[in-house]
């Protein structure tokens, strides 16, 4: 660490104990009623990774750094721990799961690395490989993280046509589902179609949560698209029959390509 970044870093972490001591806001916050702003600045680095937009990142990363020492702050109020605490927790962590750099193992390659790495979480205490994984988590991004998991110690498919044919096996039973069981049943069917998807995607190293977000905001932009066009006609969108809006539909998927390609 430069001089420069250790002064930094001093000085933002005193602002911060400066603030909760000072500001009638701070003083009165706990671990709890901040933990939904904790994460929606978690999203919001996330969303400017995806926009690839690094001024954001930079401001945003300042953010969640900013809840990670307000988070460790209110502790050492409450002498629950420090923040000091909290960084050689971390460090000693970070030493222990890289015996290849810290200690005499020998890798040959980042696969053997995730793997000795829940060998070494299990070594610390943990009764699964699946444990670990919080709860908060969005459901897809939960389901890519448990195979994930799993498939370090090889609970894997063998290759991607297994992946896709378990897809085809789940939309399947789905079909009869609907025909023949009840509401929670086909609930637990279409379950299991996304977590067969999410693993498929998995072996193409395609994220499910961001390859979903990304769709979203492509159906997002169309929709506007289609109000606006709406709009320069003075037309209410629940007057256009099926085939009007598939249409319109159809049009703003055009414009937006051609957009994208000017």
């Amino acid at each position: 660490m430069s001089d420069k970044e250790f002064k930094e870093i001093k000085e933002f972490i005193e602002i911060v104990r400066l603030l909760r001591k000072e500001c009638p806001w701070d003083k009165i916050q706990t671990n709890d009623s901040i933990k939904e702003a904790t994460l929606e600045e978690a999203y919001e680095v996330v969303e400017a990774i995806d926009e690839k937009n690094y001024d954001e990142l930079k401001r945003e990363l300042g953010d969640l750094l900013l809840h990670v020492i307000f988070h460790s702050v209110i502790a050492e109020d409450e002498n629950k721990f420090t923040l000091s605490e909290v960084i050689e927790l971390e460090k000693e962590k970070l030493i222990r799961r890289h015996p290849h750099i810290f200690g005499e193992v020998k890798v040959d390659d980042h696969n053997q690395v995730k793997q000795n790495w829940e060998k070494i979480k299990l070594s610390e205490g943990r009764k699964s490989v699946v444990d670990g994984i919080p709860k908060e988590l969005p459901a897809l991004l939960s389901a890519y993280r448990i195979q994930e998991k799993v498939a370090k110690v090889g609970f894997e498919w063998t290759t991607k046509e297994e992946a896709f044919n378990k897809i085809e096996e789940e939309l399947k039973e789905l079909k009869n589902s609907i025909e023949n069981k009840p509401i929670d049943e086909i609930e637990n069917e279409f379950g299991d179609l996304l977590f067969s998807i999410v693993n498929f995607a998995r072996l193409y190293h395609i994220n499910a949560e961001t390859s979903l977000r990304k769709a979203n905001k492509k159906f997002i932009q169309r929709f506007k698209t289609v109000e606006k066009i709406l709009k320069t006609k003075n037309q209410n969108i629940s007057d256009l029959s099926k085939d009007e809006l598939i249409s319109l539909w159809q049009l703003s998927k055009s414009l937006l390509e051609n957009h994208k390609k000017l």
